[in-house]
């Protein structure tokens, strides 16, 4: 393996991270409706845990409600009850064909709160990002030890390898921050 072939295969790991933030984040209230909200909601289905989206449509007719429309009608007693099981902060009515779920406005306590969770998600990344970087020096190391690659190149190499970790760290904190403006604006 060379250290090109490393900083590489390096870059897809925190490619992922960067991706799994994303969803994180996605699944954070911001006050406005959005589908992802429900995206860790499980139902119970004869006895199999399922993602709430693959068994009902959910969709966003206005600002503040999501509408989940059941394709199994006789299944929306369960969809309701996994719904106020996941605590989301919203109850959820039911008219018998679907289930409308009004988001409540955020207080200001519950904006900070969410403000932090966004910073701790950012935190965990940034951990997982500088363990993908710990696995590539390591990789970098080991390199030299076994004298495939000269001292310069695994100077290069971990520089290399800094750089990415950089670049992402930078859009973790983007990406967090513009969370943070889009939770504290009213």
């Amino acid at each position: 393996m060379s250290v090109a072939t490393l900083t590489k295969d390096t870059k897809p790991k925190m490619e992922a991270v960067i991706e799994d933030f994303k969803r994180r984040l996605s699944n954070v209230r911001t006050g406005r409706a959005t589908i992802g909200l429900l995206d860790s909601v499980m139902v119970d289905y004869y006895g199999v845990p399922t993602p709430l989206t693959q068994m009902a449509s959910v969709n966003v007719p206005e600002a503040q409600m999501l509408m989940v429309q059941p394709w199994d009608a006789t299944q929306i007693g369960a969809i309701e009850k996994a719904i106020n099981a996941a605590n989301l902060g919203m109850n959820p009515s039911n008219d018998g064909k679907v289930i409308r779920l009004s988001i409540p406005p955020l207080t200001e306590e519950r904006r900070k709160q969410m403000a932090k969770q966004v910073y701790e998600f950012a935190e965990e990344h940034r951990v997982a990002l500088r363990n993908v970087r710990h696995a590539a020096n390591d990789a970098l190391k080991k390199m030299l030890k076994e004298k495939e690659i000269s001292e310069d190149d695994e100077r290069g190499g971990l520089d290399d390898v800094q750089k990415l970790t950089n670049t992402f760290v930078s859009k973790i904190d983007e990406l967090a921050k513009n969370k943070e403006q889009e939770i504290m604006s009213v």
